[in-house]
């Protein structure tokens, strides 16, 4: 038995193994000597890397000479730093049109409303700290003009002086990121219509804020997806009344709708106005230094407008050079981020990327892919031939008020368009033990496959505690490729304050595995009206009288769960019967009592709760 000392004494030596082994590329036989000499027995021999993995650490191609990045931020910096760990030698150059090289553009609505302070805080690297930590070559305030890729160099302008250079390249990596859609409709360049991806974006509209000369009340956000969302959250905290326009007829459109009804009704609640299904048609001067904007169902007043309707990826300079693109101007990729030139890269959100699950071609702009795309870029310039990128799931996450919404995965419309089949499932358990306090209703949707149980995709709304991490678990699960029945089998950390013994995503688990088995037998919302119409199905609420009264499915009934068995008779055994409660338990409970008693039955999936997304019942203190 070995003792703790011991134990140490041989982690240490292993880690000390495993660099040399990093360093030198050894083969399997080395590996193996290695582990062997420093004493390991096989528990410990297993936990270093494979002969094939360490050939893709490192290779014995030649390291660049001259490696040359284009844009910073999320995919550009990550690629500098992790080259820099891969080379001391190669002379590593970043170029920036604008003054700063990595910055937290995500936190930009939150510095207008206040909840981050300074604005150094969204500086997330300062260029000298790259300069100084990394010994990066860093040329801010310099745009790059064009690639000659026969010569392999490219022409750079100084922005300060509009002096002309060449640089030469050995590698060339682009993260030149995306621009803000600005469409063309009359009155898009007006004064204070806005759009926020800079910092220095950021300026100009902190300084018309706080404006002593003006009296800025109003402000209109076009577009509500994330970001457009986060503006208004953080408008309001500023003291503005804000409207939303959206073409659409719901917010976040990455979402399906009824996921999405939770965060409107934070926005109605907080005096957010929100005109849904409402092109923008024309913005105009007004009186008293005002703006108008005519919309598809009349116009108003505002003092300023943000464009927050997407990005485009900002792909010209790739385009220019003849590399490939698509149709929508993303630059094409491989799995090492090599563009049609392989040796040019690109990262971030000028890329087409696969999604995940579909596998198809898609534009995916995140930060995070972003991070990822600049290591395995930067890891492949230096010889890895094994750094490949999986592709992107869309994971995100944004909190409106009090509520949180996050998705990862493929959601019920992008199957749909893809004619893939599926199933779904809705679950309403609380974030934590219900008896402790706080505990709040956790809204889960997942998609997997009918089958396998793959799961496909997963969507939750609800508070601000509680959603993140039930995502993130989903998210890894889809890269994992697992299955609502290992959903089934999850191990969740649990304590009062933070969980309950059986987790949110075991739920999940128990349901869809059910429903493959052949245990749940459910109606989803959307059937619920052909069942009537159709089957005369009985809707049969088996809520306690005090929720029935607060609000029900139109010509439900109502039986509470405990008094099924004694009035089974009142129940037709000649026609379907939905069964339906708050969240779905009961209704559960109440529709195997009623297929053991031999009547046709169903649940509602997501009971009441659900309903009320899919606006079918009105809201109670009870559909929270």
């Amino acid at each position: 038995k070995k003792t703790h000392t011991h134990i140490e004494r041989e982690t240490m030596a292993a880690a000390s193994g495993y660099r040399s082994l990093l360093n030198q590329a050894l083969p399997a036989a080395r590996l193996a000597t290695t582990a062997a000499g420093v004493g390991l027995d096989a528990n410990y021999a297993r936990l270093l890397p494979s002969a094939s993995s360490v050939r893709g650490l490192r290779s014995a191609t030649v390291p660049p000479k001259e490696l040359v990045i284009v844009g910073g931020v999320a995919g550009g910096a990550s690629a500098a730093a992790r080259a820099r760990r891969l080379s001391e030698h190669t002379h590593i150059t970043i170029f920036d049109k604008g003054p700063d090289v990595s910055i937290g553009t995500c936190g930009m609505p939150y510095k207008l409303g206040g909840e981050i302070t300074s604005r150094d805080d969204l500086l997330v690297v300062k260029p000298t700290t790259l300069q100084e930590w990394f010994n990066l070559d860093i040329r801010t305030n310099t745009e790059v003009m064009s690639i000659n890729r026969a010569e392999k160099e490219i022409t750079v302008k100084a922005l300060i002086d509009e002096t002309v250079s060449k640089v030469k390249y050995d590698k060339l990596i682009l993260a030149t990121g995306a621009k803000p859609v600005r469409p063309p409709i009359p009155g898009i360049d007006l004064d204070h219509v806005y759009t926020l991806r800079t910092l220095q974006d950021l300026d100009k509209v902190e300084r018309f804020l706080s404006s002593t000369s003006r009296n800025v009340r109003h402000a209109t956000i076009v577009g509500a997806g994330f970001i457009g969302l986060e503006l208004a959250e953080n408008l309001h905290r500023r003291g503005l009344k804000v409207t939303i326009v959206e073409r659409a007829d719901q917010v976040l459109l990455n979402m399906d709708k009824e996921m999405t009804k939770p965060i409107r009704v934070a926005l109605e609640e907080n005096g957010v106005e929100l005109r849904l299904d409402n092109a923008l048609e024309s913005i105009s001067e007004a009186e008293g230094d005002r703006l108008e904007i005519k919309t598809s169902t009349g116009p108003f007043t505002t003092d300023l407008v943000f464009m927050s309707i997407g990005v485009r990826p900002d792909s010209e300079l790739a385009s220019a050079a003849g590399l490939d693109v698509s149709s929508r101007g993303a630059v094409r990729v491989n799995e090492h981020m090599q563009t049609s030139d392989p040796d040019i890269y690109a990262v971030g959100d000028t890329i087409e990327v696969d999604d995940f699950v579909p596998r198809e071609k898609s534009y995916v702009p995140l930060a995070g892919p972003a991070n990822r795309q600049g290591r395995v870029a930067a890891d492949h310039c230096f010889g890895c031939g094994e750094a490949r990128y999986r592709g992107t799931q869309g994971s995100a996450i944004t909190r409106v008020f009090n509520v949180v919404a996050a998705l990862t995965g493929s959601s019920e419309k992008t199957l749909d368009r893809l004619n893939w089949r599926y199933s779904k499932l809705y679950v309403h358990p609380n974030n934590h033990a219900g008896y402790y306090p706080g505990a709040a209703t956790v809204h889960l949707k997942v998609l997997f496959d009918p089958f396998t149980g793959r799961i496909f995709g997963a969507q939750g709304v609800g508070p601000k505690e509680g959603v993140d991490k039930r995502i993130d678990v989903l998210a890894t699960a889809i890269q994992s490729r697992m299955t609502v029945f290992d959903l089934e089998e999850l191990e969740c950390c649990y304590a009062p304050p933070f969980n309950s013994a059986k987790d949110p995503n075991n739920f999940a688990g128990f349901v869809g595995a059910g429903l493959i088995r052949g245990e749940q037998h459910q109606v989803y919302v959307e059937q619920l009206d052909r069942m009537v119409d159709t089957h005369k199905a009985v809707v049969l609420d088996v809520r306690e009288p005090e929720e029935f009264e607060a609000g029900a499915v139109t010509g439900a009934i109502n039986i509470p769960l405990g008094q099924i068995r004694e009035r089974i008779d009142e129940i037709p055994a000649d026609r379907p019967v939905i069964t339906y409660c708050r969240q779905g338990m009961r209704g559960y409970v109440a529709k195997v009592i009623l297929r053991n008693h031999g009547r046709l039955a169903y649940n509602l999936a997501g009971g009441y709760i659900t309903a009320y997304h899919f606006d079918l019942v009105p809201f109670t203190k009870f559909a929270i």
